[in-house]
């Protein structure tokens, strides 16, 4: 059965597709200023989305996942601070918190995940970080390990969503692809992508919402019935499909 969200989450999610729209306009047309004022709106606006759709007590789930998108925010803003190396390993770090903050609040569905279920579908995420690692060796020095230690942690994160459901699955998935394009332009000097930071900030804004539809839908699961508010109707534009 499809329920409304609350109206103030419904708000929130227009404001960051909003926001989405605005940042990858600005991307694409070279608006520098704005592309930078835009990409730190989007994880709170994301994280405002995720506090008004669920309710108290929010659980292991959303509460992990708001650290989540806290430490994401950092490794958004962050880096734009700072220079060179610094930025990077500044958003490296970041994002590596932001992962294990993932992991810890997907952890607890290890035995839904492929992992348990499905060893064999290990496969495709294992060769995508073994290529990942290997395409990047060459150019990056003492950098190496710690990207390797980040794909890791980011690669299990993608493995334990596939337990929270599908569109925590998908969603780890796609922010997966999102840090390997980010990879791949640092240090591979042949690679080059049309619109590279367009489709990185595409799929990292499309895999968070998606992360967080998904802990929303189960959260809103282990509510009662008798708690749930009553609901208007349904509409295409609700982002959270519930059970």
């Amino acid at each position: 059965m499809v329920r409304r969200s609350p109206l103030a989450a419904r708000v929130w999610a227009a404001a960051y597709a909003l926001a989405v729209v605005v940042h990858l306009g600005a991307l694409l047309t070279g608006a520098d200023g704005l592309a930078d004022a835009s990409q730190w709106l989007l994880m709170p606006l994301l994280a405002a989305v995720l506090v008004t759709a669920t309710r108290w007590p929010r659980g292991h789930l959303a509460r992990w996942a708001l650290v989540a998108l806290a430490a994401s925010w950092l490794g958004d803003s962050l880096p734009s601070l700072l220079e060179s190396d610094a930025a990077f390993l500044a958003m490296i770090g970041c994002f590596l918190v932001a992962q294990v903050a993932y992991v810890v609040a997907f952890a607890p569905d290890v035995r839904r995940s492929v992992l348990h279920r499905r060893p064999v579908l290990l496969a495709p995420y294992v060769l995508v970080l073994v290529g990942l690692v290997a395409a990047c060796a060459p150019h990056a020095g003492g950098l190496l390990v710690p990207v390797a230690v980040y794909g890791g942690v980011l690669t299990a994160m993608a493995v334990l969503a596939t337990g929270v459901g599908p569109l925590v699955a998908v969603g780890g998935a796609v922010f997966l692809v999102s840090d390997a394009l980010i990879a791949l332009e640092r240090f591979v000097p042949a690679w080059d992508l049309p619109g590279q930071d367009a489709w990185v900030m595409l799929t990292y804004c499309a895999g968070q919402a998606l992360i967080v539809a998904g802990v929303v839908a189960r959260h809103r699961a282990g509510i009662p019935a008798a708690r749930r508010p009553a609901a208007a109707g349904a509409g295409a534009g609700d982002l959270v499909a519930l059970p």
